[in-house]
Protein backbone atom coordinates (compact mmCIF):
# COMPACT_ATOMS: atom_id res chain seq x y z
CA UNK A 1 0.00 0.00 0.00
CA UNK A 2 2.97 2.31 0.46
CA UNK A 3 4.41 1.67 -2.99
CA UNK A 4 2.44 4.36 -4.83
CA UNK A 5 -0.12 5.88 -2.41
CA UNK A 6 -0.87 8.95 -4.53
CA UNK A 7 -2.07 6.82 -7.45
CA UNK A 8 -4.13 4.59 -5.16
CA UNK A 9 -5.75 7.58 -3.41
CA UNK A 10 -6.78 9.10 -6.74
CA UNK A 11 -8.13 5.75 -7.95
CA UNK A 12 -10.12 5.34 -4.73
CA UNK A 13 -11.61 8.83 -5.08
CA UNK A 14 -12.65 8.08 -8.67
CA UNK A 15 -14.28 4.80 -7.66
CA UNK A 16 -16.14 6.52 -4.79
CA UNK A 17 -17.61 9.09 -7.19
CA UNK A 18 -18.79 6.28 -9.46
CA UNK A 19 -20.00 4.14 -6.54
CA UNK A 20 -22.08 6.81 -4.80
CA UNK A 21 -25.08 6.81 -7.16
CA UNK A 22 -24.84 3.03 -7.56
CA UNK A 23 -24.88 2.47 -3.79
CA UNK A 24 -27.87 4.81 -3.43
CA UNK A 25 -29.69 3.20 -6.34
CA UNK A 26 -29.13 -0.39 -5.27
CA UNK A 27 -30.14 0.47 -1.71
CA UNK A 28 -33.42 1.93 -2.95
CA UNK A 29 -34.01 -1.01 -5.33
CA UNK A 30 -33.45 -3.55 -2.56
CA UNK A 31 -36.32 -2.06 -0.57
CA UNK A 32 -34.23 -1.07 2.47
CA UNK A 33 -33.56 2.49 1.34
CA UNK A 34 -30.61 4.51 0.10
CA UNK A 35 -29.02 4.58 3.56
CA UNK A 36 -28.70 0.77 3.48
CA UNK A 37 -26.79 0.96 0.21
CA UNK A 38 -24.39 3.57 1.60
CA UNK A 39 -23.82 1.63 4.84
CA UNK A 40 -23.03 -1.48 2.80
CA UNK A 41 -20.58 0.34 0.57
CA UNK A 42 -18.72 1.80 3.57
CA UNK A 43 -18.63 -1.18 5.94
CA UNK A 44 -18.43 -4.08 3.50
CA UNK A 45 -16.14 -2.14 1.16
CA UNK A 46 -13.59 -1.50 3.92
CA UNK A 47 -13.61 -5.00 5.45
CA UNK A 48 -13.45 -6.83 2.12
CA UNK A 49 -10.55 -4.58 1.07
CA UNK A 50 -8.56 -5.51 4.19
CA UNK A 51 -9.37 -9.21 4.53
CA UNK A 52 -10.18 -10.20 0.93
CA UNK A 53 -7.93 -12.08 -1.44
CA UNK A 54 -7.65 -9.47 -4.21
CA UNK A 55 -5.58 -6.29 -4.13
CA UNK A 56 -7.92 -4.56 -6.58
CA UNK A 57 -11.41 -5.78 -5.71
CA UNK A 58 -14.03 -3.18 -4.73
CA UNK A 59 -17.04 -4.52 -2.82
CA UNK A 60 -20.46 -3.16 -2.01
CA UNK A 61 -24.12 -3.49 -2.98
CA UNK A 62 -24.63 -4.83 -6.50
CA UNK A 63 -27.42 -5.24 -8.95
CA UNK A 64 -27.24 -9.02 -8.86
CA UNK A 65 -27.66 -9.05 -5.08
CA UNK A 66 -30.50 -6.57 -5.32
CA UNK A 67 -32.33 -8.96 -7.63
CA UNK A 68 -32.13 -11.68 -4.98
CA UNK A 69 -33.06 -9.37 -2.10
CA UNK A 70 -36.28 -7.95 -3.53
CA UNK A 71 -38.40 -11.11 -2.97
CA UNK A 72 -36.77 -11.61 0.45
CA UNK A 73 -37.79 -8.08 1.51
CA UNK A 74 -41.32 -8.70 0.23
CA UNK A 75 -41.68 -11.93 2.23
CA UNK A 76 -39.65 -11.33 5.39
CA UNK A 77 -39.30 -7.55 5.67
CA UNK A 78 -36.15 -5.48 6.37
CA UNK A 79 -35.24 -7.35 9.56
CA UNK A 80 -35.41 -10.63 7.64
CA UNK A 81 -32.97 -9.30 5.06
CA UNK A 82 -30.49 -8.25 7.75
CA UNK A 83 -30.63 -11.68 9.35
CA UNK A 84 -30.27 -13.35 5.94
CA UNK A 85 -27.13 -11.25 5.39
CA UNK A 86 -25.70 -12.37 8.72
CA UNK A 87 -26.38 -16.04 7.99
CA UNK A 88 -24.97 -15.67 4.48
CA UNK A 89 -21.78 -14.21 5.93
CA UNK A 90 -21.36 -17.26 8.16
CA UNK A 91 -21.91 -19.58 5.19
CA UNK A 92 -19.36 -17.75 3.02
CA UNK A 93 -16.77 -17.89 5.82
CA UNK A 94 -17.46 -21.62 6.03
CA UNK A 95 -16.89 -21.96 2.27
CA UNK A 96 -13.57 -20.18 2.67
CA UNK A 97 -12.46 -22.47 5.47
CA UNK A 98 -13.48 -25.46 3.32
CA UNK A 99 -11.29 -24.04 0.52
CA UNK A 100 -14.17 -23.99 -1.95
CA UNK A 101 -12.80 -21.06 -3.96
CA UNK A 102 -10.83 -23.30 -6.31
CA UNK A 103 -14.03 -24.73 -7.81
CA UNK A 104 -14.86 -21.40 -9.42
CA UNK A 105 -12.69 -22.49 -12.37
CA UNK A 106 -15.27 -25.13 -13.29
CA UNK A 107 -18.05 -22.67 -14.13
CA UNK A 108 -18.37 -22.45 -17.95
CA UNK A 109 -17.98 -19.09 -19.66
CA UNK A 110 -21.39 -19.52 -21.35
CA UNK A 111 -23.04 -19.71 -17.91
CA UNK A 112 -21.22 -16.54 -16.79
CA UNK A 113 -22.25 -14.64 -19.92
CA UNK A 114 -25.87 -15.78 -19.66
CA UNK A 115 -25.90 -14.93 -15.97
CA UNK A 116 -24.58 -11.41 -16.69
CA UNK A 117 -27.12 -10.86 -19.47
CA UNK A 118 -29.96 -12.01 -17.23
CA UNK A 119 -28.84 -9.73 -14.39
CA UNK A 120 -28.69 -6.76 -16.75
CA UNK A 121 -32.25 -7.43 -17.91
CA UNK A 122 -33.54 -7.77 -14.35
CA UNK A 123 -31.78 -4.58 -13.18
CA UNK A 124 -33.26 -2.63 -16.09
CA UNK A 125 -36.77 -3.93 -15.41
CA UNK A 126 -36.45 -3.15 -11.70
CA UNK A 127 -35.93 0.53 -12.53
CA UNK A 128 -39.14 0.86 -14.53
CA UNK A 129 -41.37 2.05 -11.62
CA UNK A 130 -38.96 4.83 -10.54
CA UNK A 131 -38.19 5.75 -14.15
CA UNK A 132 -41.91 6.11 -14.84
CA UNK A 133 -42.52 8.03 -11.60
CA UNK A 134 -45.01 5.57 -10.12
CA UNK A 135 -45.02 3.87 -6.73
CA UNK A 136 -43.55 0.42 -6.84
CA UNK A 137 -46.40 -2.09 -7.26
CA UNK A 138 -46.62 -5.08 -4.95
CA UNK A 139 -45.05 -8.34 -6.02
CA UNK A 140 -41.73 -10.14 -6.00
CA UNK A 141 -41.55 -11.14 -9.68
CA UNK A 142 -39.85 -8.47 -11.73
CA UNK A 143 -41.92 -9.09 -14.87
CA UNK A 144 -45.18 -8.78 -12.91
CA UNK A 145 -44.06 -5.60 -11.14
CA UNK A 146 -42.92 -4.05 -14.41
CA UNK A 147 -46.22 -4.80 -16.12
CA UNK A 148 -48.22 -3.25 -13.27
CA UNK A 149 -45.97 -0.17 -13.24
CA UNK A 150 -46.50 0.36 -16.96
CA UNK A 151 -50.26 0.00 -16.50
CA UNK A 152 -50.24 2.66 -13.74
CA UNK A 153 -48.15 4.98 -15.92
CA UNK A 154 -50.60 4.66 -18.81
CA UNK A 155 -53.43 5.75 -16.51
CA UNK A 156 -51.47 8.75 -15.12
CA UNK A 157 -48.33 9.55 -17.18
CA UNK A 158 -45.40 11.23 -15.39
CA UNK A 159 -43.22 12.54 -18.21
CA UNK A 160 -40.98 14.49 -15.84
CA UNK A 161 -39.67 11.31 -14.24
CA UNK A 162 -39.27 9.67 -17.65
CA UNK A 163 -37.30 12.67 -18.93
CA UNK A 164 -34.96 12.69 -15.93
CA UNK A 165 -34.31 8.94 -16.12
CA UNK A 166 -33.68 8.89 -19.86
CA UNK A 167 -31.59 12.08 -19.67
CA UNK A 168 -29.30 10.64 -16.98
CA UNK A 169 -28.94 7.34 -18.84
CA UNK A 170 -28.20 9.09 -22.15
CA UNK A 171 -25.62 11.41 -20.57
CA UNK A 172 -23.84 8.46 -18.97
CA UNK A 173 -23.78 6.33 -22.12
CA UNK A 174 -22.83 9.09 -24.55
CA UNK A 175 -20.37 10.68 -22.12
CA UNK A 176 -18.59 7.35 -21.57
CA UNK A 177 -17.92 7.15 -25.31
CA UNK A 178 -16.78 10.75 -25.50
CA UNK A 179 -14.61 10.92 -22.36
CA UNK A 180 -14.26 7.47 -20.75
CA UNK A 181 -12.13 8.83 -17.89
CA UNK A 182 -14.83 11.28 -16.67
CA UNK A 183 -17.30 9.87 -14.06
CA UNK A 184 -20.44 10.95 -15.90
CA UNK A 185 -22.69 9.06 -13.47
CA UNK A 186 -22.12 11.61 -10.71
CA UNK A 187 -22.23 14.48 -13.24
CA UNK A 188 -25.60 13.26 -14.55
CA UNK A 189 -27.04 12.85 -11.04
CA UNK A 190 -25.90 16.35 -10.00
CA UNK A 191 -27.40 17.90 -13.13
CA UNK A 192 -30.71 16.03 -12.63
CA UNK A 193 -30.87 17.06 -8.96
CA UNK A 194 -30.18 20.72 -9.76
CA UNK A 195 -32.78 20.75 -12.53
CA UNK A 196 -35.37 19.14 -10.25
CA UNK A 197 -34.70 21.68 -7.47
CA UNK A 198 -34.48 24.81 -9.63
CA UNK A 199 -37.52 23.94 -11.72
CA UNK A 200 -39.51 22.71 -8.69
CA UNK A 201 -40.35 19.43 -10.41
CA UNK A 202 -42.72 17.98 -7.85
CA UNK A 203 -43.24 14.89 -9.96
CA UNK A 204 -39.57 13.95 -9.50
CA UNK A 205 -39.70 12.29 -6.07
CA UNK A 206 -36.42 12.61 -4.11
CA UNK A 207 -34.67 9.85 -2.16
CA UNK A 208 -35.83 11.29 1.15
CA UNK A 209 -34.09 12.08 4.42
CA UNK A 210 -30.91 10.16 5.18
CA UNK A 211 -29.37 9.71 8.64
CA UNK A 212 -26.29 11.88 9.17
CA UNK A 213 -23.92 8.98 9.78
CA UNK A 214 -23.93 5.24 10.23
CA UNK A 215 -26.20 3.74 12.89
CA UNK A 216 -24.61 2.15 15.95
CA UNK A 217 -23.95 -1.59 15.56
CA UNK A 218 -26.94 -3.61 16.70
CA UNK A 219 -28.14 -7.22 16.79
CA UNK A 220 -31.73 -6.18 17.40
CA UNK A 221 -32.85 -7.79 14.14
CA UNK A 222 -31.73 -11.29 15.18
CA UNK A 223 -34.67 -13.60 15.82
CA UNK A 224 -33.59 -17.22 16.30
CA UNK A 225 -37.17 -18.45 15.90
CA UNK A 226 -36.99 -17.47 12.19
CA UNK A 227 -33.72 -19.32 11.62
CA UNK A 228 -35.29 -22.30 9.84
CA UNK A 229 -37.37 -20.27 7.40
CA UNK A 230 -34.49 -17.91 6.56
CA UNK A 231 -31.87 -20.58 5.91
CA UNK A 232 -32.90 -21.24 2.29
CA UNK A 233 -32.70 -17.57 1.21
CA UNK A 234 -29.43 -17.25 3.19
CA UNK A 235 -27.92 -20.10 1.17
CA UNK A 236 -29.03 -18.39 -2.05
CA UNK A 237 -27.48 -15.07 -0.95
CA UNK A 238 -24.26 -16.80 0.13
CA UNK A 239 -23.99 -18.64 -3.18
CA UNK A 240 -24.44 -15.40 -5.11
CA UNK A 241 -21.98 -13.50 -2.88
CA UNK A 242 -19.34 -16.16 -3.44
CA UNK A 243 -20.00 -16.49 -7.17
CA UNK A 244 -20.08 -12.81 -8.05
CA UNK A 245 -17.11 -11.93 -5.83
CA UNK A 246 -14.89 -14.60 -7.37
CA UNK A 247 -16.02 -13.61 -10.87
CA UNK A 248 -15.16 -10.00 -10.17
CA UNK A 249 -11.74 -10.91 -8.76
CA UNK A 250 -11.10 -13.03 -11.85
CA UNK A 251 -11.98 -10.07 -14.08
CA UNK A 252 -9.56 -7.86 -12.13
CA UNK A 253 -6.74 -10.38 -12.64
CA UNK A 254 -7.45 -10.45 -16.37
CA UNK A 255 -7.23 -6.65 -16.63
CA UNK A 256 -3.78 -6.47 -15.03
CA UNK A 257 -0.32 -7.99 -15.30
CA UNK A 258 1.17 -9.72 -12.27
CA UNK A 259 -1.96 -9.66 -10.08
CA UNK A 260 -3.37 -12.97 -8.84
CA UNK A 261 -6.14 -13.22 -6.28
CA UNK A 262 -6.47 -15.89 -3.59
CA UNK A 263 -10.01 -17.28 -4.03
CA UNK A 264 -10.31 -18.78 -0.55
CA UNK A 265 -9.07 -15.61 1.16
CA UNK A 266 -11.46 -13.60 -1.04
CA UNK A 267 -14.36 -15.71 0.23
CA UNK A 268 -13.17 -15.16 3.81
CA UNK A 269 -13.08 -11.38 3.32
CA UNK A 270 -16.52 -11.32 1.71
CA UNK A 271 -17.88 -13.48 4.53
CA UNK A 272 -16.60 -11.05 7.17
CA UNK A 273 -17.99 -8.12 5.19
CA UNK A 274 -21.44 -9.73 5.11
CA UNK A 275 -21.25 -10.50 8.81
CA UNK A 276 -20.58 -6.84 9.62
CA UNK A 277 -22.79 -4.98 7.10
CA UNK A 278 -26.14 -6.05 8.65
CA UNK A 279 -25.00 -4.77 12.06
CA UNK A 280 -24.99 -1.25 10.56
CA UNK A 281 -28.26 -1.69 8.64
CA UNK A 282 -26.56 -2.71 5.39
CA UNK A 283 -27.63 -5.25 2.80
CA UNK A 284 -25.53 -8.28 1.74
CA UNK A 285 -22.56 -7.31 -0.41
CA UNK A 286 -20.37 -8.85 -3.10
CA UNK A 287 -17.39 -7.89 -5.17
CA UNK A 288 -18.63 -5.35 -7.72
CA UNK A 289 -17.43 -5.97 -11.27
CA UNK A 290 -18.18 -2.45 -12.56
CA UNK A 291 -16.49 -0.65 -9.65
CA UNK A 292 -13.55 -3.06 -9.68
CA UNK A 293 -13.05 -2.37 -13.39
CA UNK A 294 -13.07 1.40 -12.73
CA UNK A 295 -10.56 0.86 -9.95
CA UNK A 296 -8.18 -1.02 -12.24
CA UNK A 297 -8.54 1.45 -15.11
CA UNK A 298 -7.86 4.32 -12.70
CA UNK A 299 -4.41 2.91 -11.95
CA UNK A 300 -4.98 1.23 -8.59
CA UNK A 301 -2.17 -1.05 -7.47
CA UNK A 302 -3.06 -2.02 -3.91
CA UNK A 303 -5.85 -2.31 -1.34
CA UNK A 304 -5.42 1.36 -0.43
CA UNK A 305 -7.64 2.32 -3.39
CA UNK A 306 -10.60 0.24 -2.17
CA UNK A 307 -10.12 1.52 1.39
CA UNK A 308 -10.07 5.12 0.08
CA UNK A 309 -13.32 4.45 -1.79
CA UNK A 310 -14.98 3.33 1.48
CA UNK A 311 -13.54 6.29 3.43
CA UNK A 312 -14.78 8.86 0.88
CA UNK A 313 -18.27 7.36 0.99
CA UNK A 314 -18.17 7.49 4.79
CA UNK A 315 -17.35 11.20 4.64
CA UNK A 316 -20.30 11.72 2.30
CA UNK A 317 -22.58 9.83 4.69
CA UNK A 318 -21.55 12.00 7.63
CA UNK A 319 -21.16 15.37 5.88
CA UNK A 320 -23.43 15.46 2.85
CA UNK A 321 -26.52 13.46 3.81
CA UNK A 322 -28.91 16.47 3.37
CA UNK A 323 -27.66 17.04 -0.17
CA UNK A 324 -27.79 13.37 -1.12
CA UNK A 325 -31.37 13.13 0.14
CA UNK A 326 -32.52 15.55 -2.59
CA UNK A 327 -31.46 13.28 -5.48
CA UNK A 328 -34.55 12.29 -7.52
CA UNK A 329 -35.35 8.60 -7.60
CA UNK A 330 -35.79 8.89 -11.36
CA UNK A 331 -32.16 10.02 -11.66
CA UNK A 332 -30.96 6.96 -9.79
CA UNK A 333 -33.16 4.83 -12.04
CA UNK A 334 -31.39 6.37 -15.02
CA UNK A 335 -27.99 5.51 -13.51
CA UNK A 336 -28.97 1.88 -13.10
CA UNK A 337 -30.53 1.71 -16.57
CA UNK A 338 -27.24 2.89 -18.06
CA UNK A 339 -25.35 0.43 -15.83
CA UNK A 340 -27.52 -2.41 -17.12
CA UNK A 341 -26.84 -1.42 -20.73
CA UNK A 342 -23.09 -1.25 -20.11
CA UNK A 343 -23.10 -4.70 -18.48
CA UNK A 344 -24.04 -6.32 -21.78
CA UNK A 345 -20.97 -7.01 -23.90
CA UNK A 346 -22.48 -7.54 -27.35
CA UNK A 347 -19.19 -8.77 -28.80
CA UNK A 348 -18.79 -11.43 -26.10
CA UNK A 349 -22.38 -12.59 -26.50
CA UNK A 350 -22.00 -12.82 -30.26
CA UNK A 351 -18.75 -14.77 -29.96
CA UNK A 352 -20.24 -17.16 -27.39
CA UNK A 353 -23.33 -17.75 -29.53
CA UNK A 354 -21.17 -18.53 -32.56
CA UNK A 355 -18.73 -20.81 -30.71
CA UNK A 356 -20.91 -23.92 -30.53
CA UNK A 357 -24.59 -24.69 -30.46
CA UNK A 358 -24.21 -25.98 -26.89
CA UNK A 359 -22.70 -22.68 -25.71
CA UNK A 360 -25.54 -20.74 -27.32
CA UNK A 361 -28.17 -22.97 -25.67
CA UNK A 362 -26.56 -22.65 -22.22
CA UNK A 363 -26.21 -18.86 -22.56
CA UNK A 364 -29.85 -18.32 -23.55
CA UNK A 365 -31.17 -20.80 -20.98
CA UNK A 366 -29.20 -19.21 -18.14
CA UNK A 367 -30.35 -15.71 -19.11
CA UNK A 368 -34.01 -16.75 -19.33
CA UNK A 369 -33.80 -18.63 -16.01
CA UNK A 370 -32.26 -15.56 -14.37
CA UNK A 371 -35.16 -13.45 -15.60
CA UNK A 372 -37.93 -15.94 -14.85
CA UNK A 373 -36.66 -17.66 -11.68
CA UNK A 374 -33.75 -16.37 -9.59
CA UNK A 375 -30.01 -16.08 -9.96
CA UNK A 376 -28.93 -19.11 -7.96
CA UNK A 377 -31.36 -21.43 -9.74
CA UNK A 378 -30.25 -19.93 -13.04
CA UNK A 379 -26.58 -20.70 -12.34
CA UNK A 380 -27.43 -24.24 -11.18
CA UNK A 381 -29.54 -24.86 -14.29
CA UNK A 382 -26.82 -23.44 -16.53
CA UNK A 383 -24.09 -25.58 -14.94
CA UNK A 384 -26.22 -28.76 -15.09
CA UNK A 385 -27.16 -28.25 -18.73
CA UNK A 386 -23.60 -27.30 -19.69
CA UNK A 387 -22.32 -30.41 -17.91
CA UNK A 388 -24.86 -32.64 -19.65
CA UNK A 389 -23.97 -31.22 -23.07
CA UNK A 390 -20.25 -31.57 -22.32
CA UNK A 391 -20.75 -35.22 -21.31
CA UNK A 392 -22.66 -35.80 -24.52
CA UNK A 393 -19.78 -34.34 -26.54
CA UNK A 394 -17.19 -36.41 -24.65
CA UNK A 395 -19.27 -39.57 -25.03
CA UNK A 396 -19.31 -39.07 -28.79
CA UNK A 397 -15.52 -39.23 -28.77
CA UNK A 398 -15.57 -42.80 -27.46
CA UNK A 399 -15.21 -45.16 -30.43
CA UNK A 400 -14.94 -48.87 -30.99
CA UNK A 401 -12.99 -49.28 -34.24
CA UNK A 402 -12.05 -52.53 -35.95
CA UNK A 403 -8.29 -52.79 -36.50
CA UNK A 404 -7.17 -53.76 -39.97
CA UNK A 405 -4.21 -56.09 -39.38
CA UNK A 406 -2.67 -59.24 -40.90
CA UNK A 407 -2.69 -62.06 -38.38
CA UNK A 408 0.48 -63.46 -39.97
CA UNK A 409 3.10 -62.36 -42.40
CA UNK A 410 3.29 -64.06 -45.82
CA UNK A 411 5.29 -67.24 -45.99
CA UNK A 412 4.60 -68.56 -42.49
CA UNK A 413 1.25 -70.14 -43.32
CA UNK A 414 -0.60 -71.21 -46.38
CA UNK A 415 -3.25 -69.06 -48.04
CA UNK A 416 -5.88 -71.36 -46.56
CA UNK A 417 -4.56 -70.76 -43.04
CA UNK A 418 -4.48 -67.00 -43.66
CA UNK A 419 -8.11 -67.10 -44.65
CA UNK A 420 -8.97 -69.06 -41.51
CA UNK A 421 -7.11 -66.53 -39.30
CA UNK A 422 -8.81 -63.58 -40.94
CA UNK A 423 -12.15 -65.30 -40.59
CA UNK A 424 -11.86 -66.24 -36.91
CA UNK A 425 -9.90 -63.37 -35.25
CA UNK A 426 -11.06 -59.75 -35.08
CA UNK A 427 -9.35 -56.90 -33.19
CA UNK A 428 -10.99 -53.71 -31.91
CA UNK A 429 -9.37 -50.56 -30.61
CA UNK A 430 -11.26 -48.62 -27.93
CA UNK A 431 -10.57 -44.88 -28.16
CA UNK A 432 -11.57 -42.30 -25.55
CA UNK A 433 -13.41 -42.66 -22.23
CA UNK A 434 -15.27 -45.82 -21.27
CA UNK A 435 -17.74 -44.27 -18.85
CA UNK A 436 -21.44 -44.11 -18.11
CA UNK A 437 -22.35 -41.72 -20.93
CA UNK A 438 -20.83 -43.92 -23.65
CA UNK A 439 -20.68 -47.40 -22.16
CA UNK A 440 -24.04 -48.77 -23.31
CA UNK A 441 -23.39 -47.80 -26.93
CA UNK A 442 -20.09 -49.64 -26.63
CA UNK A 443 -21.87 -52.76 -25.30
CA UNK A 444 -24.35 -52.71 -28.17
CA UNK A 445 -21.64 -52.42 -30.82
CA UNK A 446 -19.41 -55.11 -29.29
CA UNK A 447 -22.09 -57.75 -28.70
CA UNK A 448 -23.29 -57.46 -32.31
CA UNK A 449 -20.03 -59.05 -33.49
CA UNK A 450 -20.71 -62.48 -35.05
CA UNK A 451 -18.99 -65.37 -36.92
CA UNK A 452 -15.62 -65.05 -35.13
CA UNK A 453 -13.91 -67.19 -32.50
CA UNK A 454 -11.61 -64.62 -30.86
CA UNK A 455 -12.03 -60.89 -30.19
CA UNK A 456 -8.98 -58.85 -29.16
CA UNK A 457 -9.69 -55.55 -27.37
CA UNK A 458 -6.87 -53.02 -27.54
CA UNK A 459 -7.30 -50.79 -24.47
CA UNK A 460 -4.12 -48.73 -24.53
CA UNK A 461 -6.04 -45.69 -25.85
CA UNK A 462 -8.81 -45.79 -23.25
CA UNK A 463 -8.50 -42.48 -21.38
CA UNK A 464 -10.64 -43.34 -18.36
CA UNK A 465 -12.86 -46.11 -17.01
CA UNK A 466 -15.58 -45.65 -14.41
CA UNK A 467 -17.68 -48.27 -12.61
CA UNK A 468 -20.39 -48.20 -15.29
CA UNK A 469 -17.84 -48.69 -18.06
CA UNK A 470 -16.22 -51.57 -16.17
CA UNK A 471 -19.58 -53.26 -15.58
CA UNK A 472 -20.54 -52.87 -19.23
CA UNK A 473 -17.22 -54.39 -20.31
CA UNK A 474 -17.75 -57.33 -17.95
CA UNK A 475 -21.30 -57.82 -19.27
CA UNK A 476 -20.08 -57.76 -22.87
CA UNK A 477 -17.36 -60.35 -22.16
CA UNK A 478 -19.86 -62.65 -20.42
CA UNK A 479 -22.33 -62.42 -23.31
CA UNK A 480 -19.63 -63.13 -25.88
CA UNK A 481 -18.27 -66.03 -23.84
CA UNK A 482 -21.75 -67.57 -23.69
CA UNK A 483 -21.79 -67.48 -27.47
CA UNK A 484 -18.46 -69.30 -27.59
CA UNK A 485 -16.40 -66.22 -28.46
CA UNK A 486 -13.16 -65.78 -26.52
CA UNK A 487 -12.30 -62.18 -25.52
CA UNK A 488 -8.67 -61.17 -25.03
CA UNK A 489 -7.32 -57.76 -24.03
CA UNK A 490 -4.07 -55.88 -24.43
CA UNK A 491 -2.62 -52.66 -23.05
CA UNK A 492 -4.79 -52.21 -19.93
CA UNK A 493 -3.33 -49.22 -18.07
CA UNK A 494 -2.45 -49.45 -14.36
CA UNK A 495 -4.79 -46.58 -13.43
CA UNK A 496 -7.74 -48.42 -15.03
CA UNK A 497 -7.21 -51.69 -13.19
CA UNK A 498 -8.91 -50.63 -9.96
CA UNK A 499 -12.27 -49.96 -11.66
CA UNK A 500 -12.05 -53.14 -13.74
CA UNK A 501 -10.95 -55.25 -10.78
CA UNK A 502 -13.63 -53.89 -8.44
CA UNK A 503 -16.47 -55.29 -10.59
CA UNK A 504 -14.72 -58.54 -11.51
CA UNK A 505 -14.02 -57.71 -15.15
CA UNK A 506 -10.32 -58.58 -14.89
CA UNK A 507 -11.15 -61.97 -13.37
CA UNK A 508 -12.95 -62.93 -16.57
CA UNK A 509 -10.01 -61.80 -18.69
CA UNK A 510 -7.48 -63.66 -16.58
CA UNK A 511 -9.14 -67.01 -17.34
CA UNK A 512 -6.63 -69.10 -19.27
CA UNK A 513 -4.37 -66.03 -19.41
CA UNK A 514 -6.47 -63.90 -21.77
CA UNK A 515 -5.00 -60.55 -20.66
CA UNK A 516 -1.81 -59.46 -22.42
CA UNK A 517 0.54 -56.53 -22.10
CA UNK A 518 0.86 -55.90 -25.85
CA UNK A 519 -1.22 -56.55 -28.93
CA UNK A 520 1.35 -58.86 -30.63
CA UNK A 521 1.23 -61.09 -27.55
CA UNK A 522 -2.58 -61.11 -27.71
CA UNK A 523 -2.45 -62.11 -31.40
CA UNK A 524 -0.06 -64.93 -30.56
CA UNK A 525 -2.43 -66.03 -27.79
CA UNK A 526 -5.38 -65.97 -30.20
CA UNK A 527 -3.41 -68.07 -32.68
CA UNK A 528 -2.54 -70.55 -29.94
CA UNK A 529 -6.20 -70.78 -28.93
CA UNK A 530 -7.26 -71.52 -32.50
CA UNK A 531 -4.61 -74.23 -32.74
CA UNK A 532 -5.69 -75.74 -29.43
CA UNK A 533 -9.28 -75.95 -30.61
CA UNK A 534 -8.21 -77.54 -33.89
CA UNK A 535 -9.25 -74.67 -36.14
CA UNK A 536 -5.64 -74.11 -37.16
CA UNK A 537 -3.05 -76.78 -37.73
CA UNK A 538 -0.28 -77.05 -35.15
CA UNK A 539 2.72 -74.83 -35.85
CA UNK A 540 5.87 -76.53 -37.24
CA UNK A 541 8.51 -77.22 -34.53
CA UNK A 542 10.98 -74.82 -36.15
CA UNK A 543 8.42 -72.03 -36.11
CA UNK A 544 7.61 -72.73 -32.46
CA UNK A 545 11.32 -72.58 -31.61
CA UNK A 546 11.75 -69.27 -33.40
CA UNK A 547 8.67 -67.86 -31.69
CA UNK A 548 9.91 -68.88 -28.22
CA UNK A 549 13.37 -67.45 -28.92
CA UNK A 550 11.89 -64.17 -30.19
CA UNK A 551 9.72 -63.80 -27.07
CA UNK A 552 12.72 -64.48 -24.86
CA UNK A 553 14.66 -61.72 -26.62
CA UNK A 554 11.72 -59.30 -26.45
CA UNK A 555 11.42 -58.90 -30.25
CA UNK A 556 8.59 -59.97 -32.56
CA UNK A 557 8.89 -63.49 -33.92
CA UNK A 558 8.88 -64.19 -37.65
CA UNK A 559 5.35 -64.08 -38.83
CA UNK A 560 4.27 -62.03 -35.80
CA UNK A 561 3.46 -58.32 -36.16
CA UNK A 562 5.70 -56.02 -34.17
CA UNK A 563 3.25 -53.15 -33.55
CA UNK A 564 -0.39 -52.39 -34.12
Amino acid sequence: MGRDPRRDLLAGLTVAIVALPLALGFGVSSGLGAEAGLATAVVAGALAAVFGGSNLQVSGPTGAMTVVLVPIVAEYGPSGVLMVGLLAGLIVVGLALARAGRYMAYIPASVVEGFTLGIALVIALQQVPNALGVAKPEGDRVLTVTWRAVAEFVEAPNWTAVGLALGVAALMLLGARWRPAVPFSIVAVIVATVVAQVCHLDAAAPIGDLPAGLPAPSLGFVDLSRLGSLMAPAVAVAALAALESLLSAQVADGMTVGQKHDPDRELFGQGLANLAAPLFGGVPATGAIARTAVNVRSGAGSRLAALTHAAVLAVIVFAAAPLVSKIPLAALAGVLLATAVRMVEVGSLRAMAKATRSDAVVLVLTAVATLALDLVYAVIIGIVVAGALALRAVAKQARLAEVDFRPDLPGEHSDEEHALLAEHIVAYRIDGPLFFAAAHRFLLELTEVAHVRVIILRMSRVTTVDATGALVLKDAVEKLNRRGIVVMTSGVRPEQRQALDSVGALDLLRIDGREYATTPEAIAGARAHLRATGILAAAPPAAETRTAAARASGSPSPGEPGTL
